[in-house]
């Protein structure tokens, strides 16, 4: 019998194949609900002949002592990876929130290939759909390429195999270096060693502070942005405790929110000076305000640092397969009162991040680890998880209706992993006008999440009337950046998490500052 074909997994999806725990599955969860009755049969050709047309979905993700592969499965079977659910009772919300809960707490038959769809036939009189995959495959920019090769613009859409949208993409060392790196080789000083080098240097600081105190100085004397931001990594301290924070377990609870008009904050966005992003952030870092609140806790001066990828890919090579994201390392002023206030500090500290080696940094070293001994992918993991309380993504989607296999997609929602002792997940989707909030959590930190993710709607409504009162017209323009030789010096707590100049941002009018 001839040996199934198989291919090498590139560093940086191995690293994310090998960081599954019991308490943290590296598993994308998503679910679409349907307007009607989805076809079972209808369902699985679709599947058949256009999601499998990417043969990595076929294949199993193999390790053994030579490291990590891609391995066509001989025994491949669909059924084995497409099932049918009947919900108890007259399914609502409730249900299928308990249903996804439960799926994203299972881990995936690691036998087969990485992926699971559950049909769901009795969801508030039409069908809902649960998808599984696991992180090694792909990123969230790719895998909303790959929803997209499966719908149609209308209810009439054949199943012919579409122009391809979502290649394999390369695995190799080579490909993964030209791709991200080469474009920065003065800066890295030699991109085929860096993320090497970087994950040396980033285990010394991690075991000598004061050396990262010193590599700090020296790369903000000499302008060294990409040694200072390693620096930064390794001396980031622990963010506010919270009940955000702590020991995890098996279970995991989802919950998601009610769509929100996304023309209405891009209009709030563009009367307040800020991004849609900012809008978004700010909303969050409300909506954790409240619910910190509601239980006793402290929430005055806390902040809650949140891992925020960051895409990677050469334009052009957003429809490739694989993982091609960095992280940065976002503290949400969760602190502060006012909701112009939280908007501002997050517009002012999103902008410190552009321009950032981090995400960058983080891509080179899970790309080395990937390739190197588990144990080492496991403290650097842990080093970067355990300085951070949440996992915040903004994926974008299409902005018109779509189809799967024949039924209109009212709503879609979907939950980002979490690595290491990271509990909780915010993920935020636009699709078809609308803003969708989803929420994952650790079962014993949060148990109700949907009292976060109801927040929310009340956050909006108070940034929405917040710019209704507003003056209209153009926004001031932001004040100039103070020049580093005219700013005081910092404490060093301060210097530690010091972010690159940015402008100011504009004054709240007196009238609401009491609001």
């Amino acid at each position: 019998m001839p040996q199934p074909r198989r291919e090498r997994i590139s560093g940086v999806d191995t690293a994310w194949l090998r960081m599954d725990l019991p308490t943290n599955l590296m598993v994308i969860v998503g679910v679409m609900m349907f307007e009607g009755q989805l076809d079972a049969a209808r369902l699985k050709r679709t599947l058949e002949r256009r999601f499998l047309a990417f043969r990595r979905f076929r294949q199993k993700a193999v390790q053994d002592a030579t490291g990590a592969w891609w391995e066509d499965d001989a025994d491949f079977d669909i059924d084995s990876h497409v099932h049918r659910v009947a919900l108890p009772g007259r399914a609502g919300k409730a249900e299928l929130q308990a249903f996804v809960s439960d799926l994203a707490s299972t881990p995936l038959d690691a036998t087969k290939p990485l992926w699971q769809y559950h049909l769901i036939d009795n969801y508030e009189g039409g069908s809902a759909l649960v998808m599984r995959i696991h992180h090694c495959y792909a990123d969230g920019i790719a895998m909303v390429q790959v929803m997209l090769s499966m719908t149609d613009d209308s209810a009439r859409g054949s199943l012919r195999l579409p122009a391809a949208a979502v290649t394999e993409g390369g695995s190799g060392e080579a490909d993964f270096w030209e791709m991200v790196l080469r474009p920065v080789a003065g800066a890295l000083e030699g991109a085929s060693r860096v993320g090497r080098n970087l994950l040396d240097q980033g285990r010394e600081m991690a075991a000598n502070p004061a050396l990262a105190g010193e590599a700090l100085e020296e790369a903000t004397r000499k302008g060294m942005g990409f040694a200072g931001e390693l620096a930064r990594l390794a001396l980031m301290g622990s963010d506010s405790p919270t009940c955000f924070k702590g020991r995890l377990g098996v279970k995991k609870r989802v919950a998601w929110a009610e769509p929100l008009p996304l023309e209405e904050v891009k209009v709030m966005g563009r009367a307040l000076g800020c991004s849609i992003n900012d809008v978004l952030l700010a909303m969050a870092a409300g909506a954790l305000r409240e619910y910190l609140a509601s239980r006793g806790e402290p929430v005055d001066g806390t902040e809650i640092r949140a891992v925020v990828p960051v895409n990677l890919r050469p334009d052009g090579r957003g429809h490739e397969l694989g993982n091609r994201f960095g992280l940065v390392f976002l503290e949400l002023p969760v602190g502060l009162d006012h909701p112009l206030e939280r908007l501002y500090e997050v517009r002012r500290r999103m902008l410190a991040l552009k321009g950032s080696f981090q995400p960058l940094i983080v891509l080179g070293l899970l790309h080395a680890v990937g390739y190197g001994p588990k144990i080492v992918q496991d403290q650097l993991t842990q080093l970067l998880s355990q300085n951070a309380s949440a996992v915040m993504t903004n994926v974008p989607g299409p902005q018109h209706p779509l189809y799967f296999a024949g039924r209109r997609i009212r709503e879609l929602n979907f939950w980002v992993p979490q690595s290491g002792g990271i509990g909780m997940g915010l993920s935020i989707l636009s699709y078809d006008g609308r803003i969708q909030f989803g929420l994952i959590a650790d079962a014993g930190l949060v148990p109700s999440p949907d009292e976060i993710v109801g927040r929310f709607h009340d956050e909006f409504e108070k940034l929405m009337w917040l710019t209704l009162m507003s003056e209209w017209g153009e926004p001031e323009p932001p004040a100039p950046a103070v020049p580093p030789a005219q700013r005081p010096r910092a404490r060093a707590r301060d210097r530690d998490a010091a972010a690159p100049p940015v402008h100011a941002a504009p004054t709240i009018p007196k009238r609401f500052r009491n609001l």
